[in-house]
């Protein structure tokens, strides 16, 4: 079953493109299932598609050339990953990308993707828009691992899912599925250490904490900790 057209003009890839591309894009579009825990593709596979997720939840996560993995980016629909399949094909997946639940996803082979970026040059201009905002990312997430301490950087990591991720409850609360080993590896910090500061960011009315997930109850808190203004 293909996509949408209301579904594609969610993505924000493709929300400035005229009708006659929507149609086109998902006329070429493939649906792919993974199952919790399973893998769209493992960091240095050969690039063969750009997905876009409509159902679960991705994490993509890159191992360091000393073995430690890193988490980069937990992922919701619509949200699109993968983009170098148009960028840089003759390259490996530099990430890998697991579904964290059963997972479906839209995927575009490389070929098909070249297609519509020759005769529509606001997809290419879009998906370069979107990886520029992913290296900026992953500079300033170089720069926190190097620079602030280690309460900073679990802030700053749980302020992003929020946007990334987060959903707003109706007490105004903002839940995160998430793990404390998941935060961990996107903070460049050990388990121990997350579940200490969640600990005492609990004790403190900051967030709550469950199984697989943080509630943040005072945002506002966690930006004092962020931007080191407490």
């Amino acid at each position: 079953m293909k996509p949408s057209l209301e579904f594609l003009r969610s993505v924000a890839l493709f929300s400035a493109l005229p009708e006659a591309a929507l149609d086109e894009i998902a006329a070429r579009s493939q649906a792919c299932a993974v199952e919790e825990g399973g893998f769209f593709f493992m960091q240095g596979d050969e690039v063969r598609a750009m997905y876009v997720l409509t159902q679960g939840r991705v994490k993509l996560t890159q191992v360091s050339p000393d073995g430690q993995q890193v988490g980069l980016r937990m992922l919701t629909p619509p949200q699109m990953f993968a983009g170098i399949a148009i960028l840089s094909p003759q390259k490996g997946y530099p990430v890998s990308a697991e579904a964290l639940a059963d997972s479906t996803a839209l995927a575009w082979e490389g070929h098909e993707l070249h297609t519509l970026a020759s005769r529509y040059p606001a997809l290419s201009m879009g998906i370069m828009d979107v990886m520029r905002a992913y290296i900026e990312e992953m500079q300033s997430r170089v720069r926190e691992l190097s620079t602030e301490r280690v309460e900073r950087r679990v802030a700053r990591a749980l302020l992003r899912l929020t946007m990334q991720t987060g959903s707003k409850r109706d007490d105004g609360s903002i839940e995160i599925a998430l793990t404390r080993q998941d935060l961990a590896e996107m903070s460049g910090t050990t388990v121990f250490s997350a579940s200490r500061i969640l600990s005492e960011w609990e004790r403190r009315g900051l967030i709550e904490t469950g199984r697989e997930r943080v509630v943040i109850r005072q945002p506002h808190g966690l930006v004092s900790i962020a931007e080191d203004l407490e």
